[in-house]
């Protein structure tokens, strides 16, 4: 049983992410599978759907940007529990957090930036086969 080894390992390295459980840390394996379909971690936001989107229809009419949401519901769903846990517990995302609240961002505009780092956190842990460490993600 190799396979349940080494996924049994990938959910213990994306746990030592702060905000990040047992239950999110199984989605984000099976919803991702292996890091190597991806060439980055830009790649993995967009196939989860957590990329801003701009609206424009010709020069007068202008929508705020929102979460594309193409891409998998599933990632998305299972990263919004674990954003808002990590706004409060995890320094970098906290600190992304109060810098977008500092520039008069929407609080969903926020959660979904906190969405985004997190899913490049779990990218990065899975890809380096590292534990989280906050020295690489300065909180200030």
């Amino acid at each position: 049983m190799q396979s349940c080894r080494v996924l049994a390992e990938k959910q213990e390295l994306l746990q030592t992410i702060p905000g990040v459980g047992a239950q999110t840390a199984s989605q984000v394996i099976a919803e991702l599978g292996e890091t190597g379909r991806f060439d980055s971690a830009r790649q993995a936001a967009a196939y989860a759907g957590l990329t801003p989107t701009h609206y424009r229809s010709g020069s007068s009419i202008r929508r705020k940007p929102r979460l594309s949401k193409v891409g998998s519901s599933r990632l998305r769903k299972a990263l919004y529990f674990p954003a808002l846990a990590a706004l409060q517990y995890n320094d970098a995302i906290r600190a992304l957090g109060d810098r977008l609240a500092n520039r008069g961002k929407a609080k969903m505009v926020i959660v979904g930036a906190a969405m985004r780092k997190l899913l490049h956190i779990c990218y990065g842990v899975l890809k380096n086969g590292t534990p989280f460490d906050a020295s690489l993600h300065p909180g200030t």
